[in-house]
Formats: C-alpha cells, structure tokens, sequence
C-alpha cells in the first residue's frame, strides 16, 4: 500500500463507516409469535414501513390457508397481504395500499378458510 492510497482510506474509510447504520437501516418494531401449541407457531414478526417481514427464526408447524394480515387489539381482515410463503424462515409481505402500517400493533397468522387465529406477533 502506497501512501496515496493509505491517506485516501484513510479519509473515506471513517465516513463510509459512520454511513453503514444509515444504509443498512434498522429494524422496525418487533415481536415474538405465540399461538395454540397445536399450529406450531413460533419465532419473530417486524413491521417495517409497508412491509411485514417474518425473520429467520420464524416457524409454523400446519394448519389450512394460512394468511398473513395486522391487527389493533385483533384482526383486522382489511389488512390480509396474502398466504403465508413459507412455514420457515424468511419472508416479507407488502401492506396493502390504504393502510397505515403504523396504526397496527399486531401481526396475524391467520385461517381465512375457517375464520380463526394461528399465532399473533404483539409487536413493541
């Protein structure tokens, strides 16, 4: 390494560090999902923006037509974003258009065919 280039690491380096949080962004508001043991639900919901994203450590072990959807104190069916993806891992789903994301507090794993809860994530 030539010194031109250590002063220019040099320079750049701390501000492409202090930039990192900024670009990565963080985390929106998080929680853990519980549910009747049957269903197998576990692992973690976030609400980010207009999306809700099921993190790595989520689980759900079976049930019919499951849907991911928000809630108040409850489900709201206006907010249904489709089938859940994926019974493990990582997914995301977008809001639908016209609803504030930030007037919900819950995330719901939801049985539209029989009209029943699966797993609620209370997020913080």
């Amino acid at each position: 390494m030539n010194r031109r280039s250590f002063v220019t690491l040099a320079v750049t380096g701390p501000l492409l560090l202090s930039a990192i949080p900024a670009l990565a962004g963080g985390h929106g508001r998080l929680g853990s999902f519980s549910g009747a043991a049957r269903y197998g639900i576990s692992g973690t919901g976030e609400l980010a923006g207009n999306q809700v994203n099921l993190l790595d450590d989520f689980r759900f072990g079976s049930a019919p037509d499951p849907k991911v959807a928000l809630g108040r104190d409850g489900y709201d069916p206006a907010t249904l974003m489709g089938p859940l993806k994926s019974t493990s891992g990582a997914s995301s789903y977008t809001v639908p258009a016209g609803i504030d994301p930030s007037q919900y507090n819950e995330i719901w794993i939801w049985c539209e065919r029989f009209n029943v809860p699966l797993g609620m994530a209370k997020l913080s």
